[in-house]
């Protein structure tokens, strides 16, 4: 999918049918793989054998997964990531545990990242030893004022190492976008770091939000087609509010835009 992808920016999930199992049992068939994918990858992490080469690797094969169900992927934007020079901040909409696993396979030909993740992620079984190798800038989601100054100071760090970063300015996961949540943190970052940010809009709720613990398990609905777009590059002037408005109109508009083109 990667080489695709550096052709031309763009890349659309071919046709294909799935097996009578997965249309029958998207979901338990798509976590079963999903699981392997990353029980092997937790492996690799453990062993302190897992790098960029694997994590795009193991990004691809939950691409796989999801196409194996019957979900097709529409992006859209990677040429516009590539022609940036050095390291960037992606700020993105956050709708499901989709995007986490697959903008690795996504930007990995292009920029090295990691992510802003929430802290409990490096407790949880098996996935911690994935996340603790990717050097991520963890947050408590407790204190504000104390993670606001971790990823500036972390991700300024990571941004003059070359390390692009991503991160979902939003306060949880949600399948309707609210601009009044998106907070200015990744245009901070980038005016911090002196660097530009990237806007990415995404619709992932084929794979939806599960309940309490089970959240990262949620239902798979083929049916749904996943959108993610990168905008262009925009540099940030003065404090940085024309460029957090510019970010949030593109995901609305975007948002708007593939309801529109689902409806029909």
């Amino acid at each position: 999918m990667r080489n695709i992808i550096l052709g031309n920016g763009s890349y659309l999930s071919p046709s294909y049918t799935p097996d009578w199992l997965s249309r029958l049992f998207p979901t338990p068939v798509f976590h079963f793989r999903e699981i392997g994918v990353v029980v092997r990858a937790g492996k690799q992490a453990k062993m302190g054998k897992y790098g960029y080469q694997e994590w795009a690797q193991s990004s691809d094969d939950v691409v796989t997964a999801l196409e194996s169900v019957g979900v097709k992927l529409n992006i859209v934007g990677l040429d516009r990531v590539a022609a940036v020079e050095g390291p960037c901040v992606v700020a993105a909409n956050h709708m499901s545990a989709l995007e986490t696993f697959v903008i690795p396979s996504l930007l990995l030909p292009a920029k090295k990242h990691t992510f802003v993740i929430k802290e409990s992620l490096l407790n949880y079984p098996i996935f911690k030893y994935v996340m603790r190798s990717r050097d991520p800038i963890a947050v408590s989601r407790k204190n504000p004022r104390e993670d606001f100054k971790t990823v500036m100071e972390e991700g300024k760090k990571r941004l003059e190492q070359g390390i692009s970063i991503v991160i979902f300015p939003q306060t949880t996961r949600a399948a309707v976008f609210n601009p009044e949540h998106f907070n200015s943190m990744g245009v901070k970052l980038a005016r911090h770091a002196g660097v530009p940010v990237i806007p990415l809009a995404l619709k992932t709720d084929a794979w939806g939000n599960g309940p309490g613990f089970l959240k990262d398990f949620g239902r798979i609905r083929p049916q749904r087609r996943v959108f993610l777009e990168f905008g262009d590059p925009l540099k940030i002037t003065g404090n940085g509010q024309k460029e957090n408005d510019a970010v949030i109109g593109f995901i609305q508009d975007k948002l708007t835009e593939w309801e529109k083109a689902e409806s029909r």
